[in-house]
């Protein structure tokens, strides 16, 4: 019974993120339930529990989000991120519309830009693309995702908070488990480009065709203002990465990332300055950006914190750690289930990983496959429709419905990913 509560709790938390309700409403109101129907004294629970919870990430992470937020505003503001994105689709062309928006987002995620900002930056372009193409629009939002939260954010040295968090607890590196690392994130790339060019054509060939909306005359009028060039816009992407390389070598991953986008937002200031209207409030706005995705986050890790408390949570992880097999796939399947939980990546780790590392480094599991296969395992079930990246792309940015948009959506973040994840697995208990 206790496992059936918590998936109620969870299928309200998903329900009402679905509905735009917001996240951090709607993890309240999911923890207040799952609190109260596990017999967790309710008060002890939402003000000691969850507010630890929340708390905890937030302390943590604050910094990074905070510079990751202003980074991305910067290069938004600058026209940075745009340029970029005009310059890869400039390249490939209308024929190749579809790989042009995977690529350009690919491009601007590893270089440490912000989900949301590569989002924004690279839709007006995709219309403008799949228009030329005549394609159906529905499947945009695949293509954002896809290049934005699945080959990309997992691969080595990526700046983004999932492949930061498990060095905390495996004393690894970013670039830990770096050629399986590699393979996988190719292995994902071309599963998933050949999959959604075969749903876009199959789409095609049952008639469907681009469709214009109401908000396509805004898109069309924002692309018209004067671009940086495409070296100085790619330049602070160029320093994030480097500075990944460069500092991992002298402090933790957490550091690293921070001195790396630090370097990266001095570097855009002063090479792209006057393309920047009102400096103080470009940073004001990427501070109140970090302010509300770390909200989201610590919210629905939170809710997790909770959750992990009920005998449902502790039934379904012993449960999993019970699974025949080599030892990387179960801790798989765990983070995969609770990052499904609180439908975030970053959240299920934060939740997972300090009770599952000391189980598996005990077993003599490689670090470093532990490592890369749990900034995998992140991104499978975490991109339900809950998670708020997936809800903003579909309904914010692309203006879709779920109905129309989230089953493409899900074959590419959800079921390639776990294909991946899986292989990674595989050759990790093979070569290690």
């Amino acid at each position: 019974m206790s496992v059936i509560m918590l998936l109620i709790g969870l299928a309200i938390l998903i329900y009402m993120t679905v509905k735009g309700i917001n996240i951090i409403i709607s993890a309240v109101v999911a923890s207040t339930f799952v609190a109260l129907t596990s017999g967790q004294d309710i008060i002890e629970a939402m003000t000691g529990t969850y507010m630890q919870g929340f708390t905890g990430y937030f302390a943590t992470y604050f910094l990074l989000f905070l510079l990751g937020a202003i980074f991305g505003k910067v290069m938004a503001e600058t026209g940075a991120a745009e340029a970029i994105a005009v310059w890869v689709m400039k390249i490939i062309g209308p024929k190749g519309a579809v790989m042009a928006v995977v690529l350009a987002c690919a491009i601007m995620t590893y270089g440490g830009v912000s989900l949301f900002v590569v989002g924004f930056a690279v839709y007006p372009l995709a219309v403008s693309l799949f228009r030329n193409a005549n394609l159906p629009r529905r499947f945009i939002p695949a293509a954002l995702v896809f290049g934005s939260v699945t080959f990309t954010m997992f691969l080595p040295g990526s700046p983004e908070i999932q492949n930061i968090m498990p060095t905390e607890f495996f004393g690894t590196t970013p670039y830990s488990g770096f050629w399986i690392g590699m393979i996988a994130s190719l292995f994902n790339f071309i599963l998933g480009t050949f999959f959604l060019h075969l749903l876009i054509r199959n789409a095609v060939k049952r008639g469907e065709k681009f469709e214009k909306y109401d908000s396509d005359i805004e898109t069309d009028e924002e692309n018209k203002r004067k671009l940086p060039n495409i070296y100085l816009a790619l330049l602070p992407v160029i320093v994030v990465v480097a500075g990944m390389v460069t500092y991992s070598q002298l402090f933790n991953a957490n550091t690293a990332a921070i001195l790396a986008l630090l370097g990266a937002i001095v570097i855009a200031c002063l090479t792209m300055f006057k393309f920047i209207n009102g400096f103080w409030d470009v940073l004001g706005k990427g501070s109140n950006d970090a302010i509300v995705a770390i909200c989201n986050t610590s919210a629905v890790i939170a809710f997790g914190k909770v959750a992990a408390l009920t005998t449902g949570f502790t039934q379904i992880v012993e449960t999993v750690l019970e699974i025949p097999g080599p030892p990387l796939l179960s801790m798989a399947i765990c983070i995969n289930l609770i990052a499904g939980l609180t439908g975030s990546a970053s959240g299920g780790l934060g939740i997972s990983l300090p009770i599952l590392s000391p189980i598996y480094l005990n077993m003599g599991v490689d670090p470093g496959a532990l490592h890369r296969v749990s900034v995998m395992s992140s991104d499978g079930l975490a991109s339900l429709p809950h998670n708020g990246y997936i809800v903003t792309t579909i309904r914010n940015i692309s203006h879709e419905t779920f109905k129309r948009a989230y089953p493409a959506v899900a074959l590419m973040a959800v079921v390639l990913t776990m294909c991946a994840t899986a292989l990674a697995v595989v050759l990790f208990t093979i070569f290690t």
